[in-house]
């Protein structure tokens, strides 16, 4: 293992995060706000409680989730798209460094940016409400193996991706909807009958629920389940990976 490249291209990734700390930091906290004064206030003084919860805090992991989903697509995605736009990745695949060491380096920076953010939104969602959480660790699990997965697929989305425009497409029009469909401002038991089945095909879901429930120990599927649902995702986007290095798919072009 190449600890040295690995190191190289961390913090390379994390310099570029820190020189644009502000920009970074900014939208999401800004959107956070936003989401507590359209959601928590308004919404809210009409639904004072879910599941027993303050609507507020209800709203929290679900905000969270949004967060890390968004800037671990945006920030693995655009990590290695940009070295194939500017055609530095030829001198990145001549180096004496493998597939893995990169994806080491690239996710992990990734992964460790969208964490970052998911604490600043935490730290902004006690201006608003009280939060206690029940399950720290798994809370942190569920964050870490969430900012980890959507790393490695917007790492995916990067090497797959012709444009910029292309860099945008999924997290816009994919992923962004599957979190509102699932279950981040609402219980999906709040659903009508046939719609707490339709939900159940969201994969977003399982994230929020087993996030949520390491708050409150509530969740609308099993926590297990959740884990295994994660995990498995975790894996088929290693292999996605592992088959374009293999073959070079959209490297070699």
């Amino acid at each position: 293992m190449n600890k040295t490249a690995i190191k190289a291209i961390y913090r390379s990734e994390m310099k570029r995060f820190f020189r644009t700390i502000a920009q970074s930091m900014f939208s999401p906290v800004l959107s956070t706000v936003l989401y507590f004064v359209v959601f928590g206030a308004a919404i809210g003084s009409r639904i004072e409680s879910v599941e027993g919860i303050a609507y507020g805090a209800f709203i929290v992991p679900g905000l969270v989730m949004l967060a890390v989903l968004q800037q671990s697509i945006s920030n693995a995605a655009f990590g290695i798209y940009f070295p194939k736009f500017t055609g530095t990745i030829y001198e990145l695949f001549s180096a004496p460094i493998n597939f893995v060491e990169i994806i080491i380096g690239y996710v992990g920076a990734a992964a460790t940016k969208s964490l970052i953010v998911a604490a600043v939104i935490l730290i902004t969602a006690t201006f608003f409400v009280d939060i206690k959480i029940a399950h720290p660790l798994w809370a942190f699990a569920f964050l870490v193996l969430t900012a980890l997965s959507f790393s490695l697929l917007g790492f995916i989305i990067g090497i797959w991706a012709k444009n910029f425009e292309q860099l945008q497409i999924i997290p816009m029009l994919v992923v962004t909807p599957l979190v509102f469909l699932g279950g981040a401002f609402y219980s999906a038991n709040m659903l009508p009958g046939i719609w707490q089945i339709v939900v159940k095909f969201n994969p977003v879901l399982y994230l929020i629920s087993g996030f949520r429930w390491s708050f409150f120990n509530v969740a609308d599927v099993p926590v297990m389940i959740s884990l295994i649902a994660i995990s498995l995702f975790l894996f088929i986007c290693i292999a996605i990976i592992g088959w374009i290095f293999k073959t070079g798919w959209r490297l070699r072009e």
